[in-house]
């Protein structure tokens, strides 16, 4: 019989192709990850993973083994889950896959309390393409999702995590950090930083921008950058300007590396969702943190700054 933990480490190490990634989640060594990789294929007595470009990559028989290993260990968690029920203790495992920058400002230090005050219950949380986080709700991959747009998909229920700011963030020695405001036909110029397609921010950012007749192609694109952090070190260091979350710029705006400068007649907003499974079974680790989320105490997480 297989041994459920190797399928775990083999979901997990698939799910990154990195081996060190797999084993910081699993609270593993690197060689252990490795060991039960080597043991599982050794007892299939096929190849899962082989090198490539630096990373892990699944054969056939890796791709084949994925879904029936994620509905294994679904099952396996549903199983452990209805006999904590039984006994009247909240506990288990909860997965929160994130697509956002709030999965790595926010999320975990709501997960944190959330584990204080639930000490039963194992969260993790797992990076995610956004157009892929409905997905896997619907599938039972996770029980919860972070995304920064609504979705249509009825099979999806959404309530309100939180609203940020977007701003637009300048170097600190930039000409424009003294003026109390620009005008948003100043920026058509100017050397700009912006997100990659799938981004909310950039959603936003080009929304609002259209009211001023305003469009993509009109911006000065300097280069497109796949994180609010690379976006913020290049603004800091003199490559450009950027419109970015006002939770991403906060630290290097604290350091005065950056400033930001509003834009005359532009108020950028971000909501940010929570979203589940609609009409699913109950599943009190998703239900509770669901609730908890908004709960007084953790007031001073979800307000703007």
């Amino acid at each position: 019989m297989v041994d459920i933990q190797k399928i775990e480490t083999f979901l997990c190490t698939a799910e990154n192709e990195n081996l060190t990634e797999a084993a910081k989640q699993l609270h593993l060594t690197q060689p252990a990850v490795s060991h039960q990789i080597k043991s599982l294929e050794q007892e299939l007595g096929l190849k899962l993973f082989v090198r490539g470009g630096g990373r892990l990559k699944m054969t056939e028989a890796g791709e084949l083994l994925l879904p029936w290993a994620r509905r294994l260990l679904h099952d396996m968690n549903e199983l452990k889950e209805m006999m904590s029920s039984a006994q009247d203790v909240c506990a288990g495992e909860l997965r929160i896959v994130c697509s956002t920058c709030i999965g790595k400002y926010l999320l975990p230090q709501l997960a944190a309390r959330f584990c204080r005050r639930y000490p039963n219950i194992k969260v993790r949380i797992l990076a995610c393409e956004p157009e892929r986080t409905a997905l896997r709700l619907l599938e039972g991959d996770a029980h919860l999702g972070i995304v920064s747009r609504e979705t249509n998909d009825k099979g999806v229920e959404l309530q309100e995590f939180f609203q940020d700011k977007i701003e637009l963030v300048v170097p600190a020695r930039h000409r424009w950090a003294e003026r109390s405001f620009i005008e948003p036909s100043e920026i058509i110029r100017e050397p700009m930083l912006i997100r990659e397609q799938t981004s909310g921010t950039r959603w936003v950012m080009l929304s609002e921008l259209a009211k001023f007749d305003i469009s993509l192609e009109d911006l000065n694109i300097f280069m497109e950058v796949g994180s609010a952090e690379g976006i913020m070190e290049a603004v800091s260091n003199g490559y450009g300007v950027s419109f970015v979350s006002k939770l991403a710029s906060q630290h290097l705006r604290d350091l005065g590396r950056a400033v930001s400068v509003p834009l005359h007649g532009v108020n950028m907003k971000r909501v940010t969702y929570m979203a589940r499974k609609r009409g699913s079974a109950p599943h009190r680790p998703r239900d509770a943190f669901w609730s908890f989320i908004h709960a007084a105490e953790n007031a001073d997480l979800l307000r703007t700054k």
